[in-house]
């Protein structure tokens, strides 16, 4: 069965309007906690949350709902969505994050994990799915829609949370670097506004890093605006402008789930480059299991090429954490990740990109090697990239659209081998996605546009 609610990263929308409405949020909460009641008895749920003035409502339905079905609910407040799914394998049947990550202020999400701290699988999404109509549209028995109660209008501080768990979440998080003197290294961290504001500043005062914060002030509606990892370019200027002061900036996305980094010299250093630093520094160490890393389809050729010359195997699964995700179980490896920053460190005990988690890393690898950030992925040979988004009314599948299949087709016959292309839907957004990489700019370009503007005509808005 299709799902209608979840996407690729639970369910996503404008905050107020289906599916995050009141009535549809306060039914999930319903339908999770009796999915829940099928196998624990007491559930137990914690949940947290992002910045957006959104969020507090939002949660507040969610946990009614919940509660309407005996289930216990635990607050974390402002927190990440890894701290979230770090928290629920500890002592809890579920976990749930109210967060729409790196998309605008004016639109939220809901995102749950298991008890063992992964993403709910896509069956379990549809059982609950099913129950959440069925409660809406009075088809079960004893439940009458009409008598959801009213939502309430909830701002920050009109919540109850459990500071203990955040707390639990640094702990951690340091206990993952322990043992690796830190305090070397003068960091510039951006909080995008979001939930990594009060994360960060405690996680990075218990690691002894010598760090300054900036968009660490949020408002309810500043969440990723001209800051965070959706805009690199702006802690990578800053540090550039320092003058030295420090040696690396770090940027986190709205929830924190992945981060990206600025070198010294100011130049962005993407995911692909934290993968090639990573697998570096944990190989030598016995760490990077079978010597393999997982990317994904994203991944530029030249992360391939410079893993290759470390003797590293790099595989590609699609794009979603999930899917790198699986493909990791699959081959055992203990390292995988995106482009965009989001990080999967399989050789402790994470379970999901956790940005926080990725920054201590890079410091750790940047500590042992004794080197800096360019030097360290300064043979990293770039294809020339670009990805152009193309919105559209609907999502037929690419090889429905005549136009668009011959201008693929076309692209590749250019490419001759040397270079990729990869179309794609967007899993959140009504987006369609352009990937080129080619060995020259003018190429790229031309093959990007025509592709593009196939899919414009086809079935864009």
């Amino acid at each position: 069965m299709a799902r209608m609610l979840f996407g690729t990263d639970g369910i996503r929308g404008v905050a107020g309007d289906p599916p995050l409405d009141h009535a549809t949020v306060y039914c999930a909460g319903m339908a999770l906690g009796r999915y829940l009641a099928q196998s624990h008895r007491d559930p137990r749920v914690v949940i947290g949350q992002d910045t957006r003035e959104s969020s507090w409502w939002i949660c507040d339905s969610i946990t009614e709902g919940l509660q309407s079905a005996g289930v216990l609910v635990r607050s974390a407040g402002v927190i990440t969505t890894p701290a979230v799914a770090f928290l629920a394998r500890q002592a809890y049947d579920a976990g749930i994050v109210i967060s729409a990550s790196h998309n605008p202020w004016t639109d939220n999400g809901i995102k749950v994990f298991g008890h063992d701290g992964y993403k709910l699988s896509d069956s379990i999404e549809e059982q609950i799915e099913t129950v959440i109509f069925d409660l809406l549209h009075g088809r079960v028995q004893g439940f009458d829609p009409a008598k959801i109660p009213a939502a309430k209008t909830l701002t920050r501080g009109d919540s109850t949370t459990d500071g203990e768990l955040l707390h639990q979440y640094v702990n951690w998080l340091a206990s993952a670097v322990a043992g690796t003197e830190l305090k070397h290294l003068n960091v510039l961290v951006d909080c995008a506004n979001g939930a990594a504001t009060p994360v960060a500043h405690e996680v990075f005062r218990a690691c002894g890093i010598r760090a300054r914060f900036i968009h660490d002030g949020p408002d309810g509606r500043n969440i990723n605006e001209k800051c965070g990892a959706l805009h690199p370019d702006v802690v990578a200027m800053k540090v550039a402008e320092s003058g030295g002061k420090y040696d690396m900036g770090v940027t986190f996305d709205g929830d924190a789930d992945r981060a990206l980094f600025s070198d010294k010299n100011g130049n962005v250093v993407n995911g692909d480059a934290v993968l090639l630093l990573a697998a570096r520094d944990m190989k030598p160490r016995g760490k990077l299991k079978a010597d393999t890393v997982v990317a994904t389809t994203m991944s530029n050729m030249g992360l391939e090429i410079a893993l290759r010359n470390s003797g590293v195997k790099m595989l590609r699964a699609p794009v979603g954490d999930k899917y790198v995700l699986e493909e990791m179980f699959k081959t055992g490896a203990t390292l995988g990740g995106e482009q965009s920053g989001h990080i999967i460190f399989r050789d402790g005990d994470a379970t999901t990109g956790d940005g926080i988690l990725t920054a201590l890393r890079v410091i750790e690898a940047m500590t042992h090697s004794g080197k800096a950030l360019h030097e360290m992925v300064g043979d990293l040979k770039v294809f020339p990239q670009t990805i152009k988004n193309v919105r559209v009314k609907e999502k037929k599948p690419l090889e429905s659209l005549p136009t668009v299949v011959a201008a693929m087709q076309q692209g590749e016959s250019e490419l001759s081998g040397n270079g990729r292309i990869v179309v794609r839907y967007s899993g959140t957004e009504a987006l369609a996605r352009v990937m080129v990489e080619a060995e020259s700019e003018q190429k790229m370009k031309r093959i990007t546009d025509a592709i593009a503007g196939a899919i414009q005509q086809a079935i864009g808005v």
